[in-house]
């Protein structure tokens, strides 16, 4: 995998929206926090731009990603929010560009279409992180910590205790996956992702538990758990039911679904749509041990 270069003092990060529409009152506490550690922040020029639920028309969302994929002085990208349209853009994205010169692509939800894009079809780590919409003041947090430690290079190491049906065992592969609903959007294109030989984060939000189910019934007819070195479920947050009720909650969903394999498995891991949501490289190889504690390590 190729690894972006770290981020050092003086450098310009950009951050824009190829998804849902924001306010700059929403991204400001992000601009002021990364200005802390003497970062220059580039806006797109359609960051703050409108057209119903999108932060303005596919095609300047386009623009907007591709100026900054383009610009050889900007170092990372980061995506404002998630929401829903990235995958509306990513086929019109040239990558010709980030190809020679790659940067950090950083964000989490619908960016795991990029994630997913990137690490397929470029080889490249991306950053599952939290964006600007999640920061909530310019305070220090072990979220933004973990998000910055990652973009200028510092060591992560992560352990908690060992959640309810999680599964022990120890691996070691690269790291793919996102949002699971996203991944499922992305199936029989060119940037549905290769698990194989792949240890698999997932997420999601706001979905129906069968819905889940659904999802992860397709993940595994289609192959994507066969090979798999291990598997660690982060937030599954704000989870519906209908009034007759599914009968399980969503981690016991994932954990039926993964029942026959022997791969290490680890529930609850603070990542995704919860209060903290700490930074994870995509692409980059780790070592995942769920025992009395969970610990995941990245090389």
């Amino acid at each position: 995998m190729v690894r972006p270069a770290y981020l050092k003092k003086g450098d310009k990060i950009a951050i824009v929206s190829p998804a849902r529409s924001i306010t700059f009152e929403e991204v400001h506490p992000a601009i002021r926090f990364f200005q802390r550690y003497d970062l220059e922040v580039v806006l797109g020029s359609y960051i703050f731009s409108r057209q119903h639920q999108f932060a303005g028309s596919d095609e300047q969302r386009c623009r907007d990603f591709q100026h900054m994929l383009d610009d050889r002085k900007i170092r990372a990208i980061i995506c404002s929010r998630g929401g829903y349209g990235t995958l509306r853009i990513i086929d019109n994205l040239d990558f010709t560009g980030f190809r020679e010169h790659p940067k950090w692509i950083v964000g989490f939800s619908d960016t795991t279409v990029l994630h997913a894009h990137i690490q397929r079809q470029l080889g490249t780590e991306t950053l599952h992180a939290a964006m600007p919409v999640n920061f909530r003041g310019e305070h220090r947090d072990e979220t933004k910590e973990t998000l910055v430690n990652a973009l200028f290079g510092k060591r992560i190491c992560y352990s908690y205790p060992r959640p309810f049906l999680s599964r022990d065992g120890q691996a070691e592969g690269e790291l793919t996956g996102g949002n699971l609903s996203i991944l499922h959007s992305l199936m029989g294109s060119a940037s549905e992702p290769d698990t194989a030989g792949k240890i698999l984060f997932l997420e999601d939000v706001d979905e129906y538990l069968y819905h889940i189910d659904r999802m992860m019934m397709t993940m595994k007819r289609a192959g994507k758990l066969d090979h798999l070195k291990g598997l660690i479920v982060g937030g599954m947050t704000g989870m519906n039911d209908n009034p007759i009720p599914f009968g399980k909650n969503a981690n016991e969903i994932i954990a039926d679904a993964v029942k026959e394999y022997p791969f290490p498995v680890c529930f609850n891991f603070p990542a995704g749509h919860l209060d903290t949501n700490l930074a994870l490289i995509m692409g980059r190889k780790v070592s995942l041990t769920v025992g009395q504690e969970v610990e995941l390590s990245f090389y």
